[in-house]
């Protein structure tokens, strides 16, 4: 079977589905303290410094994150500084855009993983996909997992915020057969972050066998357990400390953007004034 018919077997049965979700998930609750184990402290603002990325680092092994995702020019810092914590050193490739070429972005993955990284978030090529060129999404993708095979896990960011359910769900379709581990929705610098929709829209694609990462505008205790309910299995977040502590977005925090990415004239959270300057 080729690629072109099996993403229309995939959506044919999405489509017949009337449920998503996973309903065990739904029916837990979470401690804030609990939620350590799915997040992703994240930092990845062009002026991250090494103090800034430092700091990032020492709360992830505070509070034992799963894994502290930063840009691949510090990977070789965070896998050493992390060495021996349980927590996983993580970097993106083809960030923010994913537009290079297919062997750049497999390049760029290999050099990260010999520097130390253990996980490795790949923007896919989005033009490929508004262009219905599934062959170069899967090439694309293909090329990372190669690239990485047996010395890393692979989540492909598919900036569902830029893509149609129909889109979606092909995108996260091509990255199962190319050999992702999971997919992601967002990398946080587009015009949107996760949604509850989106996650179970995504869960239910790729099924059990590969994981969901929910990125972009996860900021507070609430946003984390809705996401984890809708079936998430891992958060894209650099608001992790306020998370597992249960800090709120309240009072005078509640003037600080958290460059989500997610706005457009107004944070779709309500809970701030948002500084397009700052990204």
């Amino acid at each position: 079977m080729d690629i072109d018919s099996i993403i229309k077997e995939v959506i044919a049965e999405i489509c017949g589905k009337q449920n998503f979700g996973t309903a065990a998930q739904q029916d837990l609750e979470y401690s804030p303290a609990s939620l350590a184990k799915y997040i992703d402290h994240t930092i990845l603002k062009a002026d991250a410094s090494l103090a800034d990325v430092t700091r990032i680092c020492d709360e992830a092994k505070k509070f034992n994150f799963a894994s502290v995702c930063v840009n691949s020019g510090y990977i070789k810092f965070v896998a050493e500084y992390l060495q021996g914590s349980g927590v996983a050193p993580c970097c993106v490739v083809g960030f923010p855009l994913g537009a290079m070429i297919p062997e750049a972005k497999a390049d760029e993955a290999s050099r990260a993983v010999a520097a130390g990284a253990k996980e490795v978030d790949m923007v896919v090529n989005i033009g490929a996909i508004k262009s219905d060129d599934w062959k170069l999404v899967l090439k694309d993708i293909e090329g990372v997992v190669s690239a990485v095979k047996g010395r890393a896990i692979v989540k492909v960011i598919i900036e569902a915020c830029l893509l149609t359910d129909e889109e979606k769900v092909k995108a996260c379709t091509v990255s199962k057969l190319g050999g992702a581990h999971f997919v992601k929705t967002s990398t946080g610098f587009s015009t949107g972050g996760a949604t509850i929709d989106d996650v179970k829209l995504m869960c239910t694609t790729v099924g059990p066998d590969i994981g969901v990462k929910a990125s972009g505008g996860v900021r507070v205790y609430e946003d984390a357990v809705g996401m984890i309910k809708a079936g998430a299995s891992r958060l894209g977040t650099s608001n992790g400390t306020q998370i597992v502590t249960g800090s709120q977005n309240t009072g005078a925090a509640s003037s600080v953007c958290a460059n989500c990415g997610a706005c457009n004239a107004v944070c779709p959270t309500g809970r701030t004034t948002i500084l397009k300057d700052k990204y």
